[in-house]
């Protein structure tokens, strides 16, 4: 499966936009994306093994909340981050 990484995180993954992953779960994939980039999990999920407050994960078209969401070989992963400021 695909993830798309946003321009924030994009460091972690040498400015890659897109990543491919393999996972059944979106944990799995998630920790497969970290194997790769080494740091990046942490700043999408928490040590609680919640999402961050101002990420938003989705598959396909439909957010994701939890990481025990099953996965298929061609979901896409849109992780998207919340802009803040004043």
């Amino acid at each position: 499966m695909r993830i798309h990484i946003p321009g924030a995180l994009r460091s972690y993954t040498g400015q890659q936009t897109e990543v491919e992953v393999e996972g059944a779960t979106l944990a799995q994939a998630l920790d497969a994306l970290d194997q790769r980039f080494p740091g990046i999990r942490f700043r999408i999920i928490t040590e609680q093994d919640t999402v961050r407050p101002h990420i938003r994960i989705f598959v396909n078209d439909r957010q994701k909340f939890h990481l025990a969401e099953l996965l298929h070989d061609d979901d896409e992963i849109y992780i998207v981050c919340a802009l803040s400021g004043g």
